[in-house]
Order: C-alpha cells, then sequence, then structure tokens
C-alpha cells in the first residue's frame, strides 16, 4: 500500500469513528442526557473530523501541490491552500 493509500485509510477510519459519535451524540439528545456530556461527545468528534481534514490536507500537499512545483505551476495549487489556511486563522 503506498503512502497515499495508507493516508486515505487513517482519514476514512477517522471520519467513521467520528460518524458513529455524531449518532451516539443525536442519541444522547433524544434521550435529553447530561448537555455536557452531550458537548464533551461534539467536543470528541470535531477534534476527529480535524485530525482526517489534516490527514487529507498533508496528502494534497505531498501529491498535488509537490507535482505542481515539480511542473512549476504552483500559483493555483498555492493560492488553494492560502484559501483553505484562511478559513482555519480567520
Amino acid at each position: 500500500m503506498d503512502h497515499c493509500s495508507e493516508d486515505s485509510v487513517a482519514a476514512l477510519g477517522h471520519l467513521k469513528t467520528a460518524r458513529g459519535q455524531i449518532d451516539g451524540v443525536m442519541r444522547m439528545i433524544g434521550e435529553d442526557r447530561y448537555c455536557i456530556d452531550v458537548s464533551n461527545q461534539i467536543q470528541a468528534a470535531i477534534a476527529l473530523l480535524k485530525k482526517a481534514n489534516l490527514i487529507i490536507l498533508k496528502q494534497h500537499m505531498n501529491t498535488c501541490v509537490a507535482d505542481a512545483v515539480k511542473a512549476r505551476d504552483a500559483g493555483g495549487k498555492l493560492a488553494e491552500l492560502s484559501a483553505i489556511l484562511e478559513k482555519y486563522v480567520g
């Protein structure tokens, strides 16, 4: 399995776990569970989504951006990265 595939498998694992946690949060809300417990589970799901996103972005940098740099056509890919970083910072 190449690095890209390993990254994809890891990202999918985080996303599947987050999906399970979100389903659990929805059940908790339906059961009128303690709000702090619900909030903690939401935060856990958010953390998994962030991990999956970071894996995908690293994969993008290591493949698409690296290929664009080698082809001396990185402007568009760097603009994409700048836009996504603005979402994190802004």
